[in-house]
């Protein structure tokens, strides 16, 4: 299961979270971004107690987005520590995503 991040509540939800953390950046008129939804789903509930997944829509999020230079969606970003450690363009594998979180 992922949950909803927003500008107002990333840094909480994901730079000072002590596990590792899936940002999935997509937007609801996105196309590949429809194809990678459930693959994140399936992935928060393979990961949950271990690692968090959020999904911030770019739309409404500019300023984050803005942030990590997102030009292209679907964006996944593994952070750990704060810090983002694998950026991911366009729609992956699921067992890529599960490699970048390593957990």
């Amino acid at each position: 299961m992922s949950n909803a991040t927003s500008d107002l509540s990333f840094k909480k939800d994901v730079i000072e979270s002590s596990v590792p953390v899936l940002v999935d950046f997509w937007a609801p008129w996105c196309g590949p971004c429809r194809m990678v939804g459930p693959i994140i789903e399936r992935i928060g509930e393979k990961v949950a107690g271990k690692a968090n997944v959020y999904k911030l829509n770019v739309d409404e999020n500019p300023v984050t987005s803005s942030q990590y230079g997102i030009t292209g969606i679907p964006t996944v970003i593994i952070f750990k520590n704060g810090q983002v450690v694998r950026e991911f363009v366009g729609v992956q594998p699921e067992q890529v995503y599960l490699n970048a979180l390593s957990v």
